[in-house]
């Protein structure tokens, strides 16, 4: 009976499925990724051009799952942003891939926090957010002076926070936040209208501005995280903006930063990436040539020439498609650039003072009342954002 009993359970696991998490290690790219796991890469070149870019937007240290059975291979998840992510699945004995929507739930929460030691230890605190205390202090240790900062002053952060299985995922959004204290009495908000931040008299905390990188022929591809293709029944996503114009076109530094990439980066082909305050990161792919006046680590200027219009990677013509990034996070540059202003004014400041007012009832709420505090629970009195419940019956991926 023991050996029945025994041979049952061995059999149970041998036939049982085995998920592992991973990390996207640097410089890889999905072709060799494929080649690693011994996947056709088949599955890769029968990809759409749009697709074939996106594939090139894994970033190095993404978490990505794989589920065994029986030592192979069954499903394998990995996330290329916030919204999107590459399945890669066994059917009929062959491996298939797609890009879906990445299934998540969001979270609308007030933190109402009072200062004992420093805001980034007192948020962890109060929440068990790390990424939390990492936002607040790298975007507001300038609007804020925290070295003022006294014992029982308060902080309220407005934000939401993506939760996938379980568990929080990707960068929380701060909508507004505000420091009460002896010293200082300050709010920001987040302007909806163009996702920068801004003071009560409607001033840009974000001393960063963008301008188009070179003069282009028309837009062939404009940004969107998910568009739902009508004939092929699917959704796909394009993280920038595609500027036709001839090879050999000028391209230029859309702000000042840092060369943080030069060198082939997979579809995108020839590819630099400059790092600017703030926590943006902006992206320059299929390029011709490189300026040879610049390598990783330069620092360039607004407008500098960093390079040259071309066709490589996975390009059906010449085209410089621009990609722009806020802590990792694709956003659309055109809503930036077309935005790039100091101070509101007219009808954008009217609806900014609306949204701001709004704001800090709610802040000054949560303040005054010292119920609302959080435990480390990190779901708690919080308010769903319901996600759209045909993604979800569609595309939800079943690794078990």
């Amino acid at each position: 009976m023991k050996f029945i009993i025994a041979l049952f359970l061995l059999c149970n696991i041998a036939f049982s499925k085995v998920i592992l998490d991973y990390e996207w290690d640097k410089g890889e790219t999905l072709i060799s990724f494929l080649n690693k796991k011994y996947i056709p890469i088949d599955i890769y070149f029968n990809l759409s051009k749009i697709d074939k870019e996106l594939s090139s937007e894994i970033r190095s240290g993404t978490k990505y799952q794989i589920a065994y059975k029986n030592d192979i291979i069954e499903n394998i998840l990995i996330p290329i942003s916030e919204e999107m992510q590459i399945h890669i699945y066994k059917k009929n004995l062959s491996y298939q891939l797609e890009l879906i929507p990445i299934i998540y739930s969001e979270v609308n929460k007030i933190l109402f926090v009072n200062i004992k030691k420093s805001p980034y230890d007192d948020i962890i605190a109060s929440s068990n957010n790390y990424k939390l205390a990492h936002e607040f202090v790298r975007n507001f240790k300038k609007a804020f002076n925290f070295r003022i900062l006294q014992p029982n002053d308060k902080i309220a952060i407005k934000y939401i926070q993506k939760i996938r299985l379980g568990k929080y995922y990707g960068t929380p959004e701060i909508i507004a936040t505000t420091v009460q204290g002896k010293y200082q009495k300050i709010y920001v908000y987040k302007n909806p209208s163009d996702e920068r931040y801004y003071d009560e008299k409607a001033k840009s905390l974000t001393s960063v501005f963008f301008k188009v990188p070179l003069i282009y022929s028309r837009i062939s591809s404009k940004f969107t995280h998910k568009r739902f293709h009508p004939i092929k029944k699917r959704y796909t996503a394009h993280l920038g903006i595609d500027y036709a114009a001839p090879i050999g076109r000028k391209i230029r530094a859309t702000a000042p930063g840092r060369i943080v990439y030069k060198g082939r980066k997979g579809g995108y082909g020839n590819t630099i990436e400059i790092s600017h305050k703030g926590g943006f990161k902006s992206l320059y792919a299929h390029q011709s040539k490189f300026s040879p006046y610049i390598k990783r680590g330069s620092i360039v200027k607004q407008g500098q020439l960093i390079g040259y219009v071309g066709s490589t990677g996975q390009s059906t013509g010449p085209h410089l498609h621009f990609g722009l990034y806020k802590n990792g996070k694709a956003i659309n540059p055109a809503k930036v650039m077309r935005y790039s202003t100091s101070v509101l004014k007219g009808q954008r400041k009217k609806e900014f003072f609306k949204f701001s007012e709004i704001n800090k009832n709610e802040l000054l709420a949560t303040i005054n009342d010292d119920a609302v505090q959080f435990k480390i629970d990190p779901f708690e009195n919080s308010s769903i954002i319901s996600t759209d419940k045909k993604i979800t019956k569609d595309y939800t991926v079943n690794l078990y």
